[in-house]
C-alpha cells in the first residue's frame, strides 16, 4: 500500500512537472496534421461530413429500410472508431517518431503517447459538432440521454491509451507491428457494424459482442442515436476490458521503457 502511494505521488509530481510539454505536444500534433493544409483544422468538420454523404448515397439504398436516419447512424459509429484508430496507430509511431529528442534529452516516454491520443480527442470534439449538425438537420431527436455520451467518450479513449503505451512498446522492438495493425484496423471496422445493422448477419457468425469497440460504439448511438438507457452488459463489459487494456498497456510499457533507447 505504501508502495503504491509512492508509485503514485512520484506520478502525479512527474505529470505535473511536464503538463505544459503536454500542452506543447498536442498543439503540434494538431498543427501538423493540418500542415500545409488550405482549410486547416476545419478539415475535422468536413471529412466526417463528406465521408458520410459518401456513405450514405452508398449504404442508404441497401440498408435504407433497416436503419433509420442512416447518417446519424453512421457518423455515431465512425466517429468512435477514427478516435480509437487514429489515436492508436499514431501513438503506435509515436515513440520512433520521435527518437531523436528522445536520444538528446529526458523527456517521459509516455508523453509522446498521450499527445497523440490527446489531439484526436480534440478532432474528435470539433467532429461532434457535424454530428449535432446532421441531428439538426435530419430531424433526429434530442433527449436527456445525449449527456450520457461522455461515458463511451471515457471508455473509448482508456481503450485508445492502454492500446498505444501497447502497440507503441511493441513498434520500437517489432516494427513489422505497423503493417499487422493497418490489417487488424481493418478487420475492427468491418466487425463493428459501423454502416450496417447487425441484424443482417447471421446469429451464428455474431461475434461482435466479444468486440469492445462495438460495445463502446452502441454506448454512444444509444445516447445520440436511439435515445435509450445504456445496456447493463454493455457497460460492464466496455468498461472491463477498457481498464484491462489501459493496465496491460501501463505495465508492459513501464517495464520496457528503459530498453526502449538501445532499438531506437
Amino acid at each position: 500500500m505504501v508502495v503504491n502511494n509512492i508509485i503514485k505521488h512520484r506520478f502525479l509530481l512527474n505529470f505535473n512537472k511536464y503538463k505544459y510539454l503536454l500542452t506543447q505536444l498536442v498543439k503540434r500534433d494538431v498543427k501538423v496534421k493540418y500542415r500545409n493544409s488550405v482549410l486547416g483544422i476545419f478539415w475535422s468538420f468536413l471529412n466526417p461530413l463528406l465521408m458520410m454523404v459518401v456513405m450514405t448515397i452508398i449504404f442508404s439504398t441497401l440498408f435504407g429500410k433497416t436503419i433509420t436516419n442512416f447518417p446519424v447512424y453512421y457518423l455515431t459509429g465512425i466517429l468512435i472508431f477514427t478516435l480509437f484508430s487514429k489515436g492508436s496507430s499514431g501513438a503506435m509511431t509515436s515513440i520512433t517518431k520521435n527518437s531523436a529528442m528522445l536520444n538528446k534529452i529526458y523527456i517521459p516516454k509516455y508523453m509522446y503517447v498521450l499527445s497523440v491520443v490527446i489531439s484526436n480527442l480534440v478532432t474528435f470534439v470539433f467532429s461532434l459538432f457535424i454530428l449535432i449538425f446532421i441531428m439538426i438537420a435530419t430531424g433526429a431527436p434530442f433527449t436527456i440521454y445525449i449527456f450520457f455520451g461522455i461515458l463511451p467518450i471515457l471508455l473509448v479513449v482508456i481503450i485508445t491509451i492502454g492500446a498505444g503505451l501497447l502497440l507503441a512498446t511493441l513498434n520500437v522492438f517489432f516494427r513489422d507491428i505497423q503493417h499487422l495493425y493497418k490489417v487488424f484496423i481493418t478487420l475492427l471496422m468491418y466487425g463493428s457494424a459501423i454502416f450496417y445493422p447487425i441484424d443482417i448477419v447471421p446469429v451464428q457468425f455474431q461475434i461482435f459482442y466479444l468486440n469492445p469497440l462495438f460495445a463502446i460504439i452502441t454506448l454512444f448511438r444509444d445516447s445520440f442515436y436511439s435515445g435509450i438507457p445504456y445496456d447493463l452488459f454493455n457497460i460492464l463489459y466496455a468498461s472491463l476490458f477498457s481498464i484491462l487494456i489501459l493496465i496491460l498497456g501501463v505495465v508492459i510499457f513501464y517495464k520496457t521503457q528503459d530498453k526502449f533507447i538501445l532499438h531506437l
